[in-house]
């Protein structure tokens, strides 16, 4: 039972409200220790009084409303702060630059002090309580904290919970012969007990650092190091353990950090004759972190990083009873999204998506393309056995085609961490590099350039398609391309993930503007994007989600229904063009011209993408994307004397994305059959250029044409052209379609369900973190 201290009132009454499980749970895991308990409920007092008044007024608004985090309107942007702007002060004078972006969430990766050499990318942390020297000062993270406030961004940040660095105090004293600290880690005396861990417990980095434990030959014992052998376990069996990282974790909180990335979430508790992954005591161990949080700092949210297969990230949530994580990484879909851009079949992506859209709203993803983290094939191979793929050739043929080498591959990644005798291997590289965007400006190919950029921004519309959180990794707002400097730093050349950590090319950020370049068609384009999703409620986590069946398995369709608005995004993974064969009753409008357009047999330009909307509450307005300027298109004369007529090259037909569009569709175009939408955006306020001519890449028929014309002779027959076979399911719904008729029953009952609108919901009205008023759905049992 609680009892009842001379402590604020309001710390009190949130202390009350967790007491009994948070004494149920540590007794549980700490069999009963009363006075580490009590050490336990005082630290957190000693922290609620420390932190700021500033910060006390967030944690009152965000308990006022708990889902704040969870609107549309939410972008992220994870990045290094030395390579985006040096410093800590660095990136506070870049903040109208991040606001630019659309941002209202930045990750900083790990700057926590660690010894150079041997700090893993900042994850070997020496010191919880400072900040690496050459980034600034604890001091100046707070600063940064209070001046992302102030633009309406939170700061998310790293917390290495399952290691320490081995220049830790804690690890120099334990070297020291300490037996106090040498309880914090794990060590053994003799190789017997570390043997048999061993047995059991699968080798994070085979090649690089291989097994778990390594000889410490100052203490003259075995240590645990699951990770790298300067990286020490932390044993989390001992209450001291928890405890002062709890402290680390909440003084973190107290100098800003709104978002605490939880690292290696399930590796934390360690038992012999296990896997030592994902055990009940982890599970506990966060739902006692949550509540940690949820006393001293209820404004602050945990981030679980579960590189895991689907099966176990999804627990990681807890119940809605007793929630454990905030926000987790969508791993499984990144991965999945990577495997259907080198297949170009999207199965599986379709599969992973039906698995995401069964759980709860409650449940938030964070959701990226690229991270500073390699890609790791952690992909469903039960479901793709049925189509003849097996893991280990399967995964091989993955990195052969995005490092480039698989047929016809325009991508540049770099293998990592490749262990030949398993035929495993992880994968590095950008956005841009691995959609071909690098190879074809080596090239000097501008339709392989337009073909790998349209592949860029259309996957970033299906990272905006989804429910959850978007986060940008720092450059891809402006597609930047690899960075093979780390091969000459001898600090850096054994890890390829530093191909993707490049600094940040201001330069290039400069031509953001630019139409006619590379970083200002991607960023505009991302722009345009990111304020259609933010401007309709159709993009909020409340939505009902539903896979759209195209019959053509290049594209994936997915349905949305919020507050009487219906989305139909169409989304094609092939590199030829493809036709989405649908059949939607209702009048739909492009959300990115904001012309009428048809959802009847959709053709789709390679790599191209669509979002159709429909509103049956009232008439469809377009927000937020000003009308198309002269110059951001071709003229109708132009497309005329184009190399191939546009009406009749879908490819052609993908020309540019405007940039602005009118606020309101005029009532005579309600009838018209508009072109098909365009794939790529010129910059938002650009001044108007003369348009280029398409150029379009000529077949070896029309180049013998061509010159048979030019010779005075007569030109050769064309070769027939070479045909793509169609499914049964294709072939009857073509059929079906030509006659008038719907698609075949079986497809049509499953759409008929999300056809008719549904009950209309609730509606409150919620703050973001901007302190703007927005008005969302809310759901019966719902208080999140």
């Amino acid at each position: 039972m609680f009892e009842e201290k001379n402590w604020e009132p309001e710390f009190s009454e949130r202390l009350a409200r967790h007491y009994d499980e948070l004494k149920w749970l540590y007794a549980e895991l700490y069999h009963n220790d009363q006075q580490a308990f009590e050490y336990f409920c005082g630290m957190l007092h000693d922290y609620y009084v420390q932190r700021s008044d500033a910060l006390k007024q967030w944690d009152q608004m965000r308990e006022e409303e708990t889902g704040w985090y969870k609107g549309n309107d939410m972008l992220g942007m994870l990045m290094y702060t030395n390579c985006f702007a040096g410093t800590l002060k660095g990136v506070r004078e870049h903040l109208d630059y991040l606001e630019e972006c659309g941002l209202n969430y930045i990750h900083l990766m790990p700057l926590l002090e660690s010894p150079a050499g041997r700090s893993d990318g900042g994850y070997a942390v020496a010191d919880f309580r400072k900040v690496q020297p050459e980034l600034g000062t604890m001091e100046d993270l707070a600063d940064l904290g209070d001046a992302c406030h102030s633009h309406g961004m939170c700061v998310c940040l790293d917390f290495v919970m399952n290691h320490t660095s081995e220049d830790h105090e804690w690890a120099k004293r334990a070297r020291a012969g300490e037996k106090e600290y040498q309880d914090r880690y794990f060590f053994y005396d003799d190789w017997d007990i570390p043997n048999e861990f061993e047995k059991t417990v699968p080798q994070v980095f085979p090649t690089t650092a291989p097994g778990n434990f390594t000889w410490c030959e100052e203490a003259g014992k075995v240590v645990m190091t699951t990770f790298y052998p300067y990286q020490w376990d932390l044993n989390y069996a001992n209450p001291v353990v928890f405890n002062d990282m709890t402290a680390d974790m909440l003084n973190l909180c107290n100098h800003g950090v709104d978002i605490i990335r939880l690292d290696a979430t399930p590796y934390i508790w360690k038992e012999l004759g296990t896997d030592c992954r994902n055990l009940p005591q982890v599970h506990t161990l966060v739902r006692l972190m949550r509540m940690a949080t949820e006393v001293v700092c209820p404004g602050t949210l945990l981030l679980g990083e579960i590189v895991m297969e689907p099966s176990k990230v999804v627990p990681y949530f807890g119940t809605l009873e007793k929630p454990e994580c905030h926000m987790i990484y969508n791993v499984t879909t990144m991965a999945s999204t990577w495997h259907t851009v080198a297949t170009h079949d999207v199965r599986l992506l379709r599969h992973q998506m039906e698995t995401v859209f069964a759980l709860p709203h409650e449940y938030t993803f964070l959701n990226y393309l690229r991270c500073h983290d390699d890609i790791g094939w952690g992909l469903d191979y039960k479901f793709l056995k049925q189509f003849g793929m097996e893991e280990v050739p399967h995964k091989k043929f993955l990195n052969d085609y995005l490092t480039g080498q698989g047929y016809d591959s325009d991508a540049r990644g770099e293998l990592y961490n490749n262990d030949p005798r398993l035929g495993d291997a992880r994968l590095c590289g950008t956005t841009a590099s691995l959609c071909g965007i690098e190879a074809a400006e080596y090239e000097g190919d501008e339709a392989k350039l337009d073909r790998s950029i349209r592949l860029d921004i259309m996957l970033h519309a299906f990272l905006l398609t989804q429910s959850g959180i978007p986060v940008l990794y720092s450059g891809d707002e402006i597609g930047q391309k690899n960075d093979y400097t780390y091969h000459e730093d001898p600090l850096k050349w054994e890890d390829s993930r530093y191909l993707h950590r490049g600094n940040l090319d201001w330069d290039e950020v400069a031509q953001r503007h630019d139409p006619a370049t590379r970083p200002g068609r991607i960023f505009n384009a991302l722009r345009v994007m990111e304020k259609i999703r933010a401007a309709y409620d159709v993009f909020e986590n409340e939505a009902d989600t539903w896979i759209v069946e195209p019959y053509n398995d290049h594209i994936l369709g997915i349905g949305r229904y919020f507050k009487g608005q219906k989305l139909i995004a169409l989304f094609n993974f092939s590199d030829s063009d493809e036709t989405a064969w649908i059949d939607e009753a209702e009048d739909y409008y492009d959300l990115i011209t904001g012309e009428p357009r048809a959802a009847k047999a959709v053709s789709l330009p390679a790599y191209d993408f669509a979002w159709l909307m429909t509103n049956f509450n009232e008439p469809f307005t377009k927000k937020d994307v000003p009308p198309q300027k002269p110059g951001s298109s071709e003229s109708e004369e132009e497309k005329v004397t184009a190399d191939a007529p546009a009406a009749e090259n879908p490819a052609e037909k993908s020309a540019e994305i405007p940039a602005e569009a009118p606020a309101e569709v005029p009532a005579e175009k309600a009838g018209e059959t508009p072109a098909e939408a365009p794939a790529e955006l010129p910059a938002e306020d650009a001044p108007a250029k003369a348009p280029k001519k398409r150029t379009t890449r000529k077949t070896k028929a029309q180049k013998e044409a061509e010159a048979a014309q030019a010779a005075g002779q007569e030109a050769p027959a064309e070769a027939p052209k070479k045909r793509t076979r169609k499914t049964k399911a294709q072939k009857e719904a073509e059929a079906a379609l030509a006659a008038g008729e719907t698609p075949p029953a079986e497809t049509a009952k499953k759409r008929a369900a999300k056809t008719s609108a549904p009950a209309e919901k609730k509606t409150s009205v919620r703050k973001t973190t901007t302190g703007r008023k927005k008005e969302q759905g809310t759901t019966a049992g719902n208080d999140n």
